[in-house]
């Protein structure tokens, strides 16, 4: 966890949430298609006033209690999802007038047996009155909101759906919402675009998740184990000079939790390389102004300690001049220490440069020298070499600023990670990258050594707590410990595709056992873009030389060899 001393922004309290529920009522529309029932909210409402919603309401006692008695009646064990199936069902009820139950003889509620109910009055008592039962069981689990932590008004919210019952008209209450409309996922979201729907983040997301579904019972089927999607709490920061939203998982999601860990809106996202952007107090990322499609939006300079510590350098990037005299700048000189990740040439040409520039500190070049196996320009070879598990320590009054070296070649036979002891973050070099995957390209590169790498990176981030990642490309990465996208989930995802890559290639090679790399690859990468495909072979490469080490049997395994020995081979060289 990250030292509330380093952080950016005074520390705010967050509103507690309130326990509630939401239903999606779905049906299938009279010309084919999936829609929902999106009612509109009062324009004096207290939380999301006019905008279109998913109808629901705060979780009572009396929901629990009916609940209970549902599933004792049913000779179920209850579960929390009965309670949150009886508050959506009571709220749409007292909101819209429909309601999913059965009479005392078994038989489905009908509008005309819904008009003796009162609408103003609690529900429960009603219905036990006439022995009448809600289906509980009928309600699916959606997936799981908690409401932004920056907000006065927060819920905890299950969106739960049922298929909504075809001979019951909803009648809006005319006070806590005004209207309501059936509408397709698509339309809904169209029209948000064109400023003719508000909704609120929470309500596009989901509709966002049922776009693929093309009919009720095909959104039924996928309910069927009643287990959400996903679970949410969002956090905000501007973009475009615009505050925008993101869930766990997108993008910029763990910059924002590192920065703002509140959840102030506060920090800006957008990509610049004129200024250093702080992240905490003790370290801000200055971005090469190199940005193309293998280095995403440039390659990110990590800058560690304070005016007072002095700073280390983490991977300096390309030697460009101006790149060069701006962290100069943002460091005032008082540079400590360098420290490349690896030797490529996106990372490693900026050190000389920089070292050079600081005449008063003259910094050590800290790195692992590059293999033989590396290409001419990445020739690498640091003043001090930087031991598996050796530490580089600033000191600024009674505070450290710790990071410590894990060795994990794969992407470079010289590659390393940094940990920030005191503030649980990982630097993951181009091990480790957000939005894309790092290319494998042999033989500097090794995939089995990569794979071993991820291993021990998720071993650390087990026993240390890691909270962020902070890539060479893309924005920081992660989330409290043990909490969705957290690191160790983040590593275990990345090595999943990667294995899942590597059976596509293993199916693709039975089906075709006398076939070349270049029959291949079109097939083991049909989902990436042809434009790609020359960085595709590397990695299919270290993927197939992986394959031949596990004792696969490749016909054509001296061509493998062959291009594995040529780094710079594209798809024009693959025969002799």
């Amino acid at each position: 966890m990250t030292r509330p001393s380093q952080h950016l922004h005074p520390a705010t309290p967050i509103a507690p949430s309130e326990p509630a529920a939401t239903l999606i009522w779905y049906r299938d529309a009279q010309n084919g298609g999936l829609e929902v029932l999106l009612p509109q909210r009062s324009h004096q409402a207290r939380f999301a006033p006019s905008a279109y919603v998913f109808p629901g309401g705060r979780i009572d006692e009396a929901d629990q209690r009916y609940a209970a008695s549902w599933a004792k009646a049913q000779g179920l064990a209850f579960v929390d999802r009965y309670t949150h199936s009886a508050t959506a069902l009571r709220e749409s009820f007292e909101e819209l007038g429909v309601l999913l139950g059965v009479d005392e003889r078994g038989q489905a509620l009908t509008p005309s047996g819904l008009q003796s109910l009162d609408r103003q009055h609690p529900l429960w008592p009603q219905l036990n009155e006439r022995h009448w039962h809600a289906a509980l069981d009928q309600v699916n689990v959606v997936c799981h909101w908690s409401t932004d932590r920056d907000l006065p008004i927060r819920f905890d919210v299950p969106f739960m759906a049922a298929k909504a019952p075809l001979d019951q008209v909803p009648q809006a209450d005319g006070k806590e919402q005004l209207n309501a409309i059936w509408i397709s996922p698509k339309e809904a979201l169209s029209l948000h675009q064109k400023g003719e729907l508000p909704m609120v983040y929470p309500t596009l997301k989901t509709l966002e998740r049922l776009l693929p579904y093309s009919s009720a019972q095909a959104l039924q089927e996928a309910l069927h184990s009643n287990e959400p999607w996903f679970s949410s709490c969002p956090r905000g920061g501007f973009m475009g000079g615009r505050e925008t939203r993101y869930m766990e998982g997108d993008g910029p999601f763990g910059e924002l939790a590192l920065t703002c860990p509140e959840g102030q809106v506060k920090h800006v996202l957008d990509w610049q390389s004129d200024q250093a952007v702080a992240l905490l107090k003790n370290l801000s990322r200055l971005t090469a102004p190199n940005p193309s499609l293998m280095t995403g939006p440039g390659t990110n300079t990590y800058l560690v300690g304070d005016k007072h510590s002095g700073f280390i350098v983490i991977d300096p990037g390309p030697a460009l001049a101006g790149h060069i005299e701006r962290l100069h700048l943002a460091t005032e000189g008082n540079i400590q220490a360098i420290v490349c990740t690896h030797s490529h040439a996106d990372h490693s040409p900026g050190a000389k440069p920089l070292q050079a520039m600081c005449t008063q500190t003259h910094p050590p070049i800290w790195g692992i020298p590059s293999a033989n196996t590396a290409s001419p320009n990445s020739h690498f070879v640091p003043d001090r070499v930087l031991e598996h598990n050796q530490r580089l320590q600033l000191k600024s009054g009674t505070d450290t600023h710790t990071l410590r070296a894990v060795c994990t070649p794969g992407h470079a036979a010289n590659h390393l990670c940094l940990i920030f002891e005191e503030e649980g973050i990982l630097f993951s070099g181009d091990h480790i990258l957000n939005g894309s995957t790092a290319v494998i390209n042999p033989p500097d590169g090794n995939m089995s050594h990569f794979l071993e790498s991820l291993d021990l990176l998720s071993e650390c981030c087990a026993n240390e707590k890691i909270e962020f990642i902070a890539p060479a490309h893309g924005h920081v990465m992660g989330n409290r410990f043990g909490a969705p996208h957290d690191p160790i989930s983040i590593i275990a995802k990345l090595k999943a595709h990667r294995l899942k890559r590597e059976n596509k290639i293993k199916a693709v090679i039975d089906s075709n056992p006398k076939g070349r790399m270049e029959d291949w690859l079109p097939l083991a990468y049909d989902d990436v873009p042809e434009r790609l495909w020359p960085a595709a072979m590397r990695s299919l490469t270290a993927h197939v030389l992986r394959l031949i080490e596990l004792g696969m049997d490749i016909d054509h395994a001296e061509q493998v060899h062959r291009i594995a020995q040529n780094p710079n081979a594209n798809l024009q060289d693959l025969h002799p």
